[in-house]
């Protein structure tokens, strides 16, 4: 994985969505990977979305840059999905 840069969430998100409008297989291998990490029990509290937990996904950026509060490249995020479905076989 590279060194995250100066980047934001929304970034992140905006750059993933419009590379999965043009390649359906990476838009479903990135739906199955945020689908893996939602919250538990999502449902049960506001808001009322299938998003990652805070602490949880603070520590995988942990593991993964050595920050908490570091913001991901596009391209890491992809080879993650792809990396994903591919070993996992989904």
């Amino acid at each position: 994985m590279s060194t995250p840069g100066k980047q934001s969430w929304p970034k992140v998100l905006l750059g993933l969505t419009l590379r999965a409008a043009v390649n359906p297989r990476l838009a479903v291998d990135l739906l199955r990977t945020g689908w893996a990490f939602r919250r538990r029990a999502w449902w049960r509290s506001s808001p009322f979305l299938p998003t990652p937990d805070r602490a949880y996904l603070r520590w995988r950026m942990y593991t993964a840059y050595a920050d908490e509060d570091a913001v991901p490249p596009v391209r890491d995020i992809i080879a993650f999905a792809r990396w994903r479905r591919e070993t996992m076989h989904l």
